[in-house]
């Protein structure tokens, strides 16, 4: 490899997809700090309120699924460079609005607009998918539980961080003023990808007019042990096929998507529900984020020691107990333990199902990121909007039984990852049985 000019560690890929993804995960909680203020100023009903702080995830989640895919043609740098640009448009486009129209001029007529770049500034959320598969392919197999734990993990405490900051900042520079420095933010974020950021050695080597087999053996020769087989859309389609891709996504639209979904609608639970202020929410909310995102880290290691299968159904039990406890109880401190127990249970099960990925499906890792980091998070634009019906439909109590969905959706949780460890578990016996037996 000396003849040719190959850039990049694993570690600086790494810290790079991570930075990338802190700046561009932070748009989850872009709204949800802020929510009753929009609600207010446009006259919003619950509902209207819910699709409005989940518009980031919307646009982010499902464009997760063909940039992830795209990855296994150019190794993820110029995705996820495009994504982040998609995320500075809509934030320029958001801080306009805000700008010219708070808080005097904001009526109803302004909810398609607030709406259509709010969903163009979680973009960046999109960028999950992409690093995943940027990561794999830095990394050896039995390294991948813990990079992409780093990776998710890390990445993930931006909305927490954000939705801490976000009441303090706007008490120090006003509503507008803080949409402008975070703005601001961004820009730094993206900047820092853009200069640390470099495809894998495969890719590299690729673009230097290599032979797609002779840059692969070399690739190999330098530790990379991950490659994309054919093109993106086949990718998709390959794992499309893949009964497991799909077990994986109904898992992780339940702990990824309903995390993101918390992560939006938990400022106004405690705020409708609980009385409490929104600086105080905010701290409450941002602890829970932080807390359920950094859990990742230790998770991916556990998940490679013990297995993802029994990592996975030890989150489900633990999300299901502290979802059955949030739906009964009317107090702030046990509200917040709950959703602590909650949020652990999530991280451990985000970290586990992704370490299963390059596992279950090592032909199409990029394909099936794509479908699982979209379709599942996919969960945070569609349950806020369910919270908030179940509140028009029972009254302040439905802020409480609402959570009895997440009960629902732990139980199924469970059936899906006992499926995979019986298929595993058949496959393996299958694997020891002696020729001819």
């Amino acid at each position: 490899m000396d003849d040719f000019n190959i850039d990049g560690t694993p570690k600086r890929a790494l810290t790079a997809a991570t930075i990338g993804f802190f700046f561009g995960a932070a748009a989850v909680a872009l709204l949800s700090p802020a929510a009753t203020r929009f609600q207010s100023a446009m006259d919003l009903s619950t509902t209207q309120t819910g699709f409005l702080v989940s518009a980031p995830v919307l646009l982010g989640s499902l464009l997760r699924i063909p940039f992830g895919a795209w990855c296994d043609k150019n190794g993820g740098r110029k995705p996820f460079l495009i994504l982040l640009g998609l995320s500075i448009i809509g934030m320029a486009g958001f801080t306009t609005l805000l700008v010219l129209y708070y808080p005097d001029r904001m009526d109803a007529s302004l909810y398609p607009a607030f709406f259509v770049f709010a969903a163009l500034s979680g973009c960046g959320i999109g960028v999950f998918s992409v690093g995943v598969s940027q990561t794999s392919f830095w990394y050896p197999n039995d390294e991948q539980g813990f990079a992409l734990g780093v990776y998710g993990g890390v990445g993930n405490i931006a909305p927490g961080i954000f939705t801490f900051l976000i009441p303090i900042l706007f008490a120090t520079f006003g509503f507008t003023g803080s949409y402008i420095a975070w703005f601001g933010l961004l820009l730094v974020g993206v900047a820092a990808y853009y200069v640390l950021s470099a495809d894998a050695w495969y890719f590299q080597l690729q673009r230097q007019g290599l032979d797609e087999a002779v840059a692969r053996e070399r690739a190999r020769e330098a530790g990379q042990e991950i490659f994309p087989e054919g093109t993106p859309l086949e990718g998709l389609i390959k794992s499309a096929k893949i009964w497991k891709t799909w077990a994986l996504v109904g898992g992780y639209f339940f702990t990824f998507g309903g995390f993101l979904a918390l992560v939006t609608w938990l400022p106004t639970y405690y705020q409708q529900y609980l009385g409490v202020g929104a600086q105080t929410a905010g701290g409450l909310v941002g602890v829970f984020t932080i807390f359920g995102s950094l859990i990742r880290v230790p998770a991916g290691s556990i998940a490679d020691n013990i297995g993802g299968e029994e990592t996975a159904a030890i989150s489900m039990g633990i999300v299901l107990a502290g979802s059955l406890l949030l739906a009964f109880i009317q107090s702030v401190p046990l509200a917040f333990f709950g959703t602590l127990v909650v949020g652990a249970g999530m991280g451990i099960n985000n970290a586990a199902l992704f370490q299963k990925v390059p596992e279950e499906i090592p032909e199409a890792v990029s394909g099936a990121s794509g479908w699982i980091g979209g379709l599942g998070a996919f969960g945070g634009f569609v349950l806020p909007p369910i919270f908030g019906t179940i509140v028009e439909l029972m009254g302040p109590v439905g802020y409480a039984r609402g959570f009895l969905l997440y009960g629902l959706l732990a139980a199924i949780g469970l059936g899906s990852v006992y499926t995979l460890y019986r298929s595993d578990s058949r496959v393996e016996t299958e694997e020891s049985q002696p020729v001819g037996s």
